[in-house]
C-alpha cells in the first residue's frame, strides 16, 4: 500500500524582538524605548520583507498612572515624557519613497498588566475635546475580561473592545523634521501663551532617545519631534478600526524605514474625545512587514493608507446624536466640523446623564466604547452636521426614548476617581 506523506505547516511560536518590563521606566527598557522622532535613532532590530515578530509595548504614560481610586496621578501626570514607543524597527531594503506595509496581525494584553486606565485631564495639563465644560481630572479603571471591559468607577457598562495601537509610523527625514518644527512653532507664536497650548514643540530634558549615544541623544533632544499629534509619516492617529487583521501603508522616508509603535488601546471611541480617552494599556502587537518599492509615487501617497480590521463588535442598535456648526452659546459658525462634533458629543452626554450617570462618567463612555462619529453633511451652508452613534447595547439597562420617560439603570453615588 503506498503512503501518503502530507507535509504539514506548523508555524513556529512567535519571536519576540522587542520585550519590555512593566516594572520598570521607561529609560531603563535596553534602549529598546523613545519618545521623541527624529530620523538619526538607531535601529533596536533588523528584519525582513515577510518577516512575522512581536513588539512589547509600555502604555503611552511609561507607567505614570496607578490601579487606584484617585485622580492625582492623572492631575500630575508628565505629559512631556510621552508617548513612550517601541523600536524604532528596520525592514532590510527599505529606502526613502517607498511604501512599508504593516499587516497587524494580532493585539494582545499583556499578562503582568491585565487593567487600563482612562483619564479625564485637567484644562491646564492638556485638557481633552470637552475640557471647558469638564476641566478637572477625573480617572477610569477598567478590569479585561476576555474581549469585554467593565470599569467599577463606571457602573452598568460593558462592552467588547477593538484593540489596536493608538501610534505607530515611521521615522521622518531631517527635511520631513524640519518642516514639522517649522509649522508647528509657527503655530504657537500667534498665541504662545494659550492653555492648552496650540502644539506640542520639542522638549530636550525629558526626552528618551532609544540607543543614540549620549551627546548625541542631546543634541537631537533640542529639535525631536513630540509624539502627540498625527503627521505625514503617521503617528498618533487613534484609528480604532487599525486592529488585528488591519494593513496599513507607511511612506518611508528613511533608509530602513525605521518602524516604532505603542499607545495601545483595548477600546476607543471614534475621535478618542477625553484625550486620554481610550482605555490605556501595556500590551503587546504581532506584526508582518513588506515593501512597496517606489510606492508612495506609483500611488500618490502623501499621508499613511490602511484597510480596516474584518473583526469588530457586532453593535447593530443605535441612538444617534446629531450637532451642528452651532455652538454652545448659540454663535453660528460656517461649516464648522470640530464645533459639530462636539454639540452631537454634548447631546449624547445629556440623554446619558438623564439615566443615571454623571457627565464624567457619560463623556468617558463617549471615549472608550466602540462609538461612531460621522462627518455627516459638510456641504450645506453654513452648517456642517456630525453625528456620534452610541450602541445601545453597552448598557445593562435601557437608554432608548420611550413614552414613560428615562430610567435610571445605575445607582446613584458612583462617579469616576477624583482627585485629593
Amino acid at each position: 500500500m503506498d503512503h501518503i506523506l502530507l507535509k504539514l505547516r506548523v508555524r513556529q511560536t512567535m519571536d519576540t524582538i522587542i520585550k519590555i518590563d512593566v516594572t520598570k521606566p521607561a529609560d531603563e527598557q535596553d534602549g529598546v524605548i523613545h519618545n521623541r522622532w527624529h530620523p538619526d535613532i538607531p535601529m533596536v532590530s533588523m528584519v525582513k520583507p515577510g518577516d512575522e515578530f512581536r513588539v512589547e509595548c509600555l502604555d503611552w504614560t511609561g507607567g505614570q498612572i496607578k490601579n487606584d481610586d484617585s485622580a492625582n496621578d492623572i492631575r500630575d501626570v508628565d505629559l512631556t515624557q510621552v508617548h513612550y514607543l517601541s523600536g524604532p524597527i528596520g525592514v532590510e531594503g527599505a529606502e526613502p519613497g517607498d511604501l512599508m506595509v504593516v499587516d497587524i496581525l494580532d493585539v494582545g494584553v499583556l499578562k503582568e498588566s491585565e487593567w487600563g486606565f482612562t483619564g479625564l485631564f485637567a484644562k491646564e495639563n492638556g485638557g481633552g475635546f470637552l475640557t471647558e465644560h469638564y476641566p478637572e481630572a477625573n480617572k477610569a479603571c477598567w478590569d479585561f475580561h476576555g474581549i469585554y471591559a467593565s470599569s467599577r468607577h463606571i457602573p452598568g457598562v460593558e462592552f467588547a473592545g477593538i484593540m489596536h495601537p493608538g501610534l505607530i509610523g515611521c521615522l521622518p527625514s531631517k527635511d520631513l523634521l524640519s518642516e514639522w518644527n517649522k509649522r508647528e512653532g509657527g503655530l504657537v507664536a500667534t498665541d504662545p501663551d494659550r492653555v492648552p497650548p496650540l502644539a506640542a514643540l520639542p522638549y530636550e530634558e525629558t526626552a528618551v532617545m532609544g540607543r543614540m549615544s549620549p551627546d548625541a541623544a542631546a543634541e537631537a533632544a533640542k529639535e525631536g519631534a513630540r509624539t502627540v499629534p498625527p503627521r505625514e509619516h503617521g503617528g498618533n492617529c487613534d484609528i480604532k478600526n487599525l486592529s488585528r487583521g488591519s494593513r496599513v501603508y507607511f511612506p518611508v522616508y528613511v533608509k530602513d524605514g525605521g518602524l516604532s509603535m505603542g499607545d495601545i488601546h483595548f477600546s476607543q471611541g471614534d475621535g478618542e474625545i477625553t484625550f486620554c480617552g481610550a482605555i490605556e494599556m501595556a500590551g503587546y502587537l504581532d506584526i508582518r512587514v513588506g515593501l512597496v518599492k517606489g510606492g508612495m509615487k506609483k500611488y500618490n501617497v502623501k499621508n499613511p493608507i490602511f484597510k480596516p480590521s474584518p473583526m469588530e463588535p457586532r453593535y447593530s442598535n443605535y441612538l444617534i446624536f446629531e450637532g451642528i456648526s452651532v455652538d454652545e452659546e448659540g454663535g453660528q459658525h460656517y461649516l464648522d466640523a470640530h464645533v459639530a462634533y462636539r454639540q452631537a458629543c454634548l447631546n449624547a452626554i445629556e440623554h446619558m446623564k438623564l439615566h443615571g450617570y454623571t457627565g464624567e462618567q457619560a463623556y468617558a463612555i463617549l471615549g472608550t466604547a466602540p462609538v461612531e462619529g460621522h462627518i455627516s453633511g459638510i456641504v450645506d451652508i453654513p452648517n456642517a452636521c456630525a453625528t456620534l452613534w452610541l450602541p445601545t447595547e453597552i448598557f445593562e439597562g435601557d437608554i432608548n426614548i420611550k413614552d414613560e420617560g428615562p430610567s435610571i439603570i445605575i445607582e446613584p453615588g458612583s462617579d469616576l476617581a477624583k482627585t485629593s
